[in-house]
């Protein structure tokens, strides 16, 4: 006959790959892991002394969000916060509960940031998303939930919140390569494509800067204020995602600092580039100036006369003369690099 842990580990479900608007597990002592799927099972679950619960929504409605905010007891201003989902990155605390606003991040070609809001309670978390990310793909997730849940709530938080700040590094790794891409192209090949891709990069640098910046002061302030919700073994591993938010900061400031010299290059380039042209055009106008002159002085019918340009000689001295000038005027030119 199995064991009762086996039971236990047997009778939690793998996290769905399909999101739904709620998922929801539990844990107690003497039931172990269990999934719920509703309203009233949270509720019921809520209500049992020493029952711990991750709450996870994605994309919910304003019923089903208000539903569950008055079994866990939310201020309204928690759930609606949650439901307009436009946010700054911030930690606030709210009767017994903290709620917590972080930032996702995905590189498509463009920085894309996410937004989830963590509501962090004396026995739950809830956890409130869009369906382009998963918190239930988050690593932690995929060992054994017992090694998570009966530690306390808190002990998930920081999961989550260690899976969202690893994922930066990533996507702070494809940025740099792009920005080295970048340098190389200003140096070998400078064109309006560069300059816009620039641009592009300037932008994802300021919504990485509004997404990860103030999370900072998040960590900070959760591993520094008394926070009862946060047991006080807890704040090492807290500590330790702010120590990563200030190496990521550090490393933004960097990316920052080469984007702009990367542009200040750009636009040396750009008008090295045009002094180059304007020497040759400089240039070509007095080598096809002095040969009009020419042309010009004894192309009037007087200048023909007084040297007789009737005659051969006359004509082949006047053409010499021409070749002759503006050849030095080209040798000239040349030895001085315009040319």
């Amino acid at each position: 006959m199995p064991s009762k842990k086996r039971q236990e580990r047997e009778s939690v479900p793998e996290p769905d790959s399909n999101q739904n608007a709620l998922w929801a597990v539990s844990w107690h002592e003497e039931d172990g892991v269990q999934r719920l799927t509703t309203v009233d099972e949270i509720r019921a679950a809520h209500e049992r002394p020493g029952c711990q619960m991750w709450i996870d929504l994605t994309e919910p409605d304003r019923e089903l969000l208000t539903e569950l905010g008055k079994v866990l007891k939310l201020h309204p201003l928690v759930t609606e916060d949650i439901l307009e989902r436009n946010q700054r990155a911030k930690v606030e605390v709210t009767g017994d509960a903290v709620h917590i606003v972080m930032f996702a991040l995905r590189y498509e070609g463009e920085i894309v940031s996410d937004e989830i809001d963590i509501v962090l309670g004396e026995r739950f978390l809830l956890t409130s998303h869009d369906a382009d990310i998963n918190p239930r793909e988050a690593p932690f997730t995929r060992r054994d939930p017992q090694a998570h849940l009966p530690g306390g709530v808190d002990y998930v938080l920081w999961g989550l919140a260690d899976w969202l700040v690893d994922d930066y590094f990533p996507v702070f790794d494809k940025l740099g390569d792009e920005i080295d891409q970048l340098e190389d192209d200003v140096m070998q090949r400078p064109n309006n494509w560069v300059v816009e891709r620039l641009f592009q990069v300037r932008r994802d640098l300021l919504v990485i800067r509004h997404a990860v910046n103030p999370q900072r002061e998040i960590f900070n302030q959760l591993t520094n204020r008394d926070m009862r919700l946060i047991k006080p073994e807890r704040i090492l591993y807290f500590r330790d995602v702010y120590d990563h938010l200030i190496r990521l900061t550090d490393e933004l400031d960097s990316y920052r600092e080469l984007v702009s010299t990367t542009l200040d290059i750009y636009l040396s380039q750009v008008n090295n580039n045009l002094s180059e042209i304007m020497k040759r055009l400089t240039a070509v106008t007095v080598v096809l100036a002095g040969v009009g002159a020419i042309a010009g002085i004894f192309g009037m019918s007087e200048a023909a006369s007084a040297l007789d340009l009737k005659e051969g000689l006359g004509f082949w001295l006047i053409t010499a003369l021409t070749i002759a000038a503006g050849g030095g005027a080209l040798i000239y030119f040349r030895r001085i690099g315009w040319i």
